[in-house]
């Protein structure tokens, strides 16, 4: 996912404060977390994570390194509890993911690092998808985030929403300091944690980091050898399959049960229901696809395979893994997406969509425990009352559906 990075507000001291002298009553000073200010109670987590750590294995030096300077910072918690008001349309994601700059910039890349194909060749991932994800995910290379990956972590651990995940990602991070892949004023990154020119979280970089340049670090930083071979292994491990593509844009048949379109099955069957690539060629031979509808069935329709769901086990959004999948087809001179986008749809509000999927349960339509978030269970619901009004049950929520329900 392209993460919105901000820079890092001025954060405040980690060490606690001595308090003013007092020509009145003395006051104790606090030794229960309770009674603690903020900067007391997050210096009071860094010295209990610390311990934790300690016993896991981490060195006093590293220890030292890390959190002498850790600073708490109030943009991350901004950041982690903004959810954006209106869900962004895959349309319009897209329009920004496939700029003409960014695809102009990622051919220039191919032509001119030879190394990124040499690096695809030995991992089975073609060089596009990798300079696609690269693209993405920091503009390639220029937009890194610029928050202490440290610093952040903590803060995601002290506040306490994802502990346990922010202590995971914490202590991973803290092993890479340990490692010497990286000092702490380099390991920068997104408020979320996630790092380097293709954004890794700590703990895949212990996992899938390559040292590709054989300097002895894995440098996802300023390596562009270390960033590819890294991004190349992840996908590689993760299940690509290197005879495959990805998918295709395809055209449906007129009477096509949407309420199908989730079902895998090989491209032959979608073939034998009418299912056509956009330019009449037969379709790419795939043992397990699917039909995506990402605007419903107002919008294109693309044929998916495993390739695809490999890409979402980089980042599970559909609209991310839609664009780096078209994004690599255009860098490899391939076409731009043909059916319109039903651009006159207005996007539901997070409000909306709560709003929905309440209506939808209070009638007998299960979307699950609403949140206001759209997943499998809210399409579900929402192609079960589609069906109850008899329309395309492709479970995209409009505004209209809504409108009908309350």
């Amino acid at each position: 996912m392209v993460l919105a990075l901000a820079a890092c507000t001025t954060a405040p001291p980690a060490t606690p404060e001595l308090p003013a002298p007092s020509t009145g009553e003395v006051k104790p000073v606090p030794t229960v977390p309770g009674e603690m200010s903020h900067d007391q109670k997050f210096a009071f987590w860094v010295d209990e994570f610390s311990m934790y750590a300690r016993a896991a294995g981490i060195n006093q030096a590293t220890l030292h390194m890390a959190f002498d300077t850790v600073r708490f910072v109030p943009r991350v918690i901004e950041l982690d509890q903004r959810q954006p008001e209106f869900t962004r349309p895959a349309w319009d994601y897209l329009d920004s993911a496939l700029s003409k700059q960014r695809i102009s910039r990622g051919q220039d890349k191919l032509l001119l690092q030879p190394e990124i194909s040499a690096i695809a060749a030995r991992y089975g991932v073609p060089a596009e998808v990798l300079v696609a994800i690269w693209g993405l995910e920091s503009n390639f290379g220029n937009n890194m985030g610029d928050i202490p990956t440290i610093d952040a972590l903590a803060t995601l651990g002290f506040e306490g929403r994802r502990e346990a995940w922010a202590r995971g990602q914490l202590l991973a991070a803290l092993k890479i300091l340990q490692n010497g892949d990286i000092d702490r004023t380099r390991m920068i990154g997104s408020w979320a944690g996630a790092m380097g020119q293709t954004q890794f979280l700590p703990s895949n970089f212990l996992a899938y980091a390559v040292d590709a340049d054989g300097d002895g670090r894995r440098d996802i930083w300023g390596s562009v050898a270390d960033v590819m071979a890294s991004t190349a292994n992840f996908l590689a491990r993760a299940g690509w399959q290197a005879s495959q593509p990805w998918g295709l844009e395809v055209r449906l048949p007129p009477g096509f049960d949407y309420a199908h379109a989730d079902a895998r099955q090989p491209t032959a069957a979608w073939a034998n229901e009418g299912v056509q690539s956009m330019d009449m060629t037969p379709l790419p031979a795939l043992a397990d696809s699917a039909i995506l509808l990402p605007a419903g069935a107002r919008g294109p329709a693309f044929l998916i395979g495993p390739n695809f769901r490999t890409i979402l086990r980089y980042n599970n959004s559909t609209s991310y893994a839609l664009a780096v999948s078209l994004l690599a087809q255009r860098l490899a001179g391939g076409p731009a997406v043909q059916a319109a986008w039903p651009r006159e749809l207005q996007a539901l509000t997070r409000s909306q969509m709560l709003a929905l999927q309440t209506a939808l349960n209070a009638r007998g339509f299960d979307s699950g425990p609403p949140d206001g978030m759209m997943g499998p269970a809210t399409r579900r619901g929402v192609r079960q009352y589609q069906h109850s009004l008899g329309l395309h049950e492709d479970g995209y929520p409009t505004l209209e559906l809504l409108l009908r329900l309350q």
